[in-house]
C-alpha cells in the first residue's frame, strides 16, 4: 500500500500542478469556459457568469496548491479530502457535458491540450482511482521535509500562484497556446488542406410505408423508398479536419474585408470583443497610440462584436481616427486576452501582441 500511495502521490500531484498552471497561465480563458458551463443551455446558473473570473482564479490556484501540498506532504488529510471533493465535482461536470453533449471541450488543460468530453471524463475517472488510493492510504502520506520547511513551501505556493494569476491578467498569458500567437499567420490558420479529412455525418430518415414507420440510415444520400417522407435527423460521427482559426473575419454591413486587410504590410488591429466592457484606462491610451501608428504608415482598424451605435459612441468620446469592423465575439476573445488588446501584423502574420497595459512597449 505504501508503494501504491507514493506512486499515486507523484502522479496526482504532478498532474494537478501541470493542469493548474496551464489554466493559471490563462485565467480569462478558463473563465470563458466556466461561463459556458454556467449558461442556461448547460447548468442553468446564469447568475454565476458574473463571478466566473473570480471563481476561475480561485479554482486554479487551489488546484496548483493542492498538487504542491500533496507532493510535500503538507496537511495530508485536508489535502486528500480536498482532492477527492474536487475530482468528484469535476467528474460530474465532465460526465454531464459528455452525456448530454453540452460542452465540446472541458478546458482541463486550457488551449494546450484539447480533450473530447468523453476523454475528459475518462481522465477524471483515472484520477479518481488514484485519489481513492491516497484516501484509503493517507497514513502513508508523510512530509518530505521538517515542519517549518513544509509550511514555508506551502505558503510560497500560495503566494506564487496568486502573483502569477495577477501578472497574466495585467499583461497577457506567458505562453500563448492559441492560433493567434506571435509568429502565427491568420490566413494559414483558416486554410483547410485539400487532403484534409471530411466531416462524417449520419442521416436517419423516417418514412411512412404502408401505414408503418420505416427508419433508414445513410451518409447523406436520399434513400429510395416507396413511402411518405416524415422527418430526418443528422448526427456528426466525425467532425473531420477543423482549422485552428474559425469565425475570424473583418466585416461591415457592406462586405467582407478579411483578405484585404490580412494582405497589408503594416496593420495594427485594436481588438475589443465588447466596447461597453472595455477598460476605460485602456480606451484612453488608444488615441495617442493610433495617431502614432498612422503617422508611421500603418493601417489601423478596430475589431469588435458590438453594434454600430457603441462603435460611434467610443470614437466620438475618445476622438479616435480609425474605424471599427465586425467580428465574432468568441473569436475576438481568443485573439487576445485583453479588452482592448493590440496586434501588429505583417501580411496576416502576428508580429507583436500586447495587453493595453503594455501598449507603450510596442515597437512601430
Amino acid at each position: 500500500m505504501k508503494y501504491l500511495v507514493n506512486i499515486s502521490r507523484l502522479f496526482v500531484g504532478i498532474l494537478f500542478i501541470i493542469s493548474g498552471l496551464i489554466k493559471l497561465n490563462d485565467p480569462l480563458g478558463f473563465s470563458y469556459k466556466l461561463q459556458e458551463y454556467f449558461s442556461e443551455e448547460v447548468l442553468n446558473l446564469p447568475f454565476l457568469e458574473h463571478y466566473a473570473l473570480m471563481i476561475a482564479v480561485l479554482v486554479v490556484v487551489y488546484e496548483v496548491v493542492l498538487g504542491v501540498f500533496l507532493l510535500i506532504g503538507y496537511k495530508p488529510k485536508f489535502t486528500v479530502w480536498s482532492l477527492l471533493l474536487m475530482i468528484v465535482f469535476f467528474s460530474f461536470l465532465t460526465f454531464y457535458s459528455a452525456y448530454f453533449d453540452k460542452v465540446k471541450d472541458c478546458g482541463c488543460f486550457g488551449d494546450a491540450i484539447k480533450f473530447t468530453p468523453w476523454q475528459s471524463f475518462t481522465k477524471d475517472i483515472i484520477l479518481l482511482f488514484f485519489i481513492l488510493i491516497l484516501f484509503f492510504g493517507v497514513k502513508h502520506v508523510k512530509p518530505v521535509f521538517n515542519k517549518l520547511t513544509v509550511t514555508f513551501l506551502a505558503l510560497l505556493s500560495f503566494i506564487f500562484s496568486f502573483w502569477f494569476g495577477y501578472h497574466v491578467l495585467m499583461h497577457l498569458p506567458t505562453i500563448d497556446f492559441r492560433p493567434y500567437h506571435i509568429g502565427a499567420n491568420i490566413q494559414e490558420g483558416m486554410t483547410i488542406p485539400e487532403d484534409a479529412p471530411k466531416p462524417v455525418v449520419e442521416y436517419t430518415w423516417k418514412f411512412k410505408v404502408d401505414g408503418k414507420d420505416k427508419i433508414i440510415t445513410t451518409n447523406g444520400s436520399y434513400p429510395s423508398v416507396k413511402g411518405d417522407f416524415v422527418s430526418v435527423e443528422t448526427k456528426v460521427i466525425d467532425e473531420g479536419y477543423q482549422p485552428p482559426v474559425v469565425d475570424f473575419s473583418i466585416e461591415t454591413n457592406d462586405g467582407d474585408y478579411t483578405q484585404q486587410f490580412l494582405e497589408k504590410d503594416k496593420l495594427v488591429m485594436i481588438v475589443s470583443y465588447n466596447l461597453d466592457k472595455m477598460e476605460l484606462e485602456g480606451a484612453r491610451k488608444l488615441k495617442a497610440f493610433s495617431d502614432k501608428a498612422l503617422k508611421m504608415g500603418y493601417t489601423v482598424i478596430g475589431l469588435s462584436a458590438s453594434g454600430e451605435e457603441a462603435k460611434q459612441k467610443l470614437k466620438e468620446r475618445y476622438h479616435l481616427n480609425f474605424d471599427f469592423y465586425l467580428c465574432d465575439e468568441k473569436a475576438l476573445k481568443a485573439v487576445v486576452r485583453s479588452n482592448p488588446g493590440i496586434l501588429v501584423l505583417h501580411k496576416g502574420t502576428v508580429m507583436q501582441k500586447a495587453h493595453w497595459n503594455d501598449i507603450d512597449d510596442l515597437k512601430l
